[in-house]
């Protein structure tokens, strides 16, 4: 039996620690995103915190752009040619993201190479967890079969819940009125929102970042 060499992809959304990437090899397809008319790839152009600065001196509101097929293509080809055949690829929700689809594309445009994508279902360090288990598991000489029926399993029992500090950003993207956004700032109202069947949706409404923290 010939042993598979697998390598773990993620996108840029799963803000995985640069430690663990290192030391795990693991590859990542950065998304980009667009500040006055300006595209940037995350991570790559323009960190977490630059990001911030950038959004809060910004005119417009910001948008993101998912990874063409190319991109994947360009990464998975580069595995190939490192001796990989094998590729598991795990990516933000595809409810709010293309990103699962197009790596899924690219998979089907390689020859010679087994790409696995996982659809997470959810984003940030939640996603992130999935693609460094995988890369553990790697590690630990588990086939491709059993990474992807662990990720499976994971998922089953992950959820993640995030807070909204600012209410205007909200507003801003279509989500909120403008009178909604404002009478909540004055209340200061935090919503607490979640992963359901892939989409964002409400949780809870509490009042002041204090009880949203102690919501859950």
């Amino acid at each position: 039996m010939i042993e598979e060499k697998i390598a773990v992809v993620v996108d840029s959304t799963a803000y995985l620690p640069q430690e663990a990437i290192s030391k795990y090899k693991i590859r990542v397809v950065p998304l980009s995103v667009i500040i006055d008319g300006k595209s940037y790839k995350e991570e790559v152009d323009l960190s977490t915190d630059d990001f911030y600065k950038k959004i809060k001196e910004s005119k417009d509101f910001p948008t993101s752009s998912q990874p063409a097929p190319g991109d994947f293509v360009q990464i998975f080809e580069e595995l190939k040619q490192e001796g990989f055949d094998t590729v598991v690829s795990v990516h933000l929700t595809s409810g709010i993201s293309g990103t699962f689809q197009n790596a899924v594309s690219a998979g089907e445009m390689v020859e010679g190479l087994n790409v696995f994508a996982v659809d997470s279902g959810l984003a940030c360090m939640a996603q992130g967890s999935l693609a460094l288990k995988a890369a553990m598991l790697v590690e630990e000489g588990k086939n491709v079969d059993e990474i992807v029926a662990y990720l499976e399993k994971m998922k089953q029992n992950m959820d993640a819940y995030f807070v909204v500090d600012d209410l205007n950003n909200l507003q801003r993207g279509g989500r909120l009125t403008g009178a909604q956004a404002m009478i909540g700032s004055l209340l200061q109202i935090k919503p607490i929102l979640h992963f359901e069947d892939k989409h964002i949706v409400l949780f809870e409404k509490v009042r002041t970042q204090k009880k949203s923290s102690k919501a859950n």
